[in-house]
């Protein structure tokens, strides 16, 4: 375990206690950074209080450290908790590092918001579930300002295994996150029609990802998500398929923005709608695998 010298020891606020957020706040506690956290709900703030962080009384006392990391769901909580003029303006050299996975859009106006009130704007959002942050091996993928990336530095180093520095300009490491969520649903919807193939043809599942991961497709993704379709096994979610729609429509408003086609990601879009209306959003995202199996009449 990385621990912060007495130098780099940093007064931390922490929004957003979710899954991911409470593991990534348990690193930077048992790293010796003093973490005040603030939730919309009560439970997880209890849970980190007992494990060494001081509870938050509002926003504006998250906003009283020295850097405040915000973990939370998407633009619009973004946007309504923490792009708040009124907030903003009562924070003194802050600076704000957004880990969660929004909008290029969003990382512009936030930065430019948190510009003209003199603080710091990060833009770092993560690759990993969350037995990968409760573990320290996060990727992250960060931009902002040189200066603001070296001081929040020892705060990545204890909840990440490698930091990707991706440029001066925060939004830039959002399209990066977008672009890599789009790339993994995509790898697991490929697999989802493969095992309904097999299935419907009397092969095994089970048996073809065991060829696929032990020669075309080493790694995580097909490994990881497929052994959860091919046992059909959705819970507990460690990234949920709501979640997995809210990125894959992000990159159809970036694609738009910047004029790209991505028809794949439309198609994934309608699987994803389809799983949601048939119950499973809150389940994990390899769930995307049932629409192929009703498509399959399996």
């Amino acid at each position: 375990m990385h621990r912060a010298r007495e130098g780099q020891r940093m007064d931390v606020g922490f929004i957003g206690l979710g899954g991911m957020g409470r593991a990534m706040a348990r690193r930077l506690l048992a790293a010796g950074h003093a973490v005040r956290v603030w939730n919309r709900s009560p439970e997880p703030v209890a849970e980190l209080v007992a494990d060494g962080a001081v509870a938050a009384g509002s926003l504006a006392e998250a906003f009283g450290a020295q850097v405040v990391v915000s973990m939370l769901a998407d633009d619009r909580v973004v946007e309504s908790l923490l792009l708040d003029e009124e907030l903003l303006s009562g924070a003194r050299g802050v600076t704000h590092v957004n880990m969660a996975t929004v909008s290029p859009a969003l990382a512009r106006r936030a930065a430019e918001l948190h510009a003209r009130h003199g603080l710091g704007y990060v833009a770092a959002p993560v690759l990993g579930r969350t037995d990968v942050a409760a573990a320290g091996n996060l990727n992250i993928l960060a931009a902002g300002p040189s200066a603001e990336l070296d001081r929040v530095a020892p705060l990545f180093e204890a909840m990440g295994r490698r930091t990707w520095p991706l440029g001066e300009d925060p939004a830039a490491a959002n399209v990066a996150k977008i672009s890599a969520n789009f790339l993994l649903v995509s790898a697991i919807e490929a697999f989802s029609e493969a095992a309904a193939l097999a299935e419907a043809s009397g092969l095994d599942p089970a048996a073809l990802l065991a060829v696929l991961t032990d020669s075309l497709f080493p790694g995580p993704v097909y490994a990881g998500y497929g052994g959860m379709i091919t046992k059909q096994s959705f819970e507990p979610a460690g990234f949920r398929l709501a979640l997995g729609l809210k990125d894959v429509n992000l990159a159809l408003e970036a694609g738009a923005a910047a004029e790209v086609p991505l028809p794949l990601a439309s198609l994934l879009r309608d699987s994803l709608l389809q799983a949601v209306a048939h119950g499973r959003g809150e389940q994990d995202l390899a769930a995307i695998s049932t629409t192929s199996r009703t498509r399959a009449g399996i």
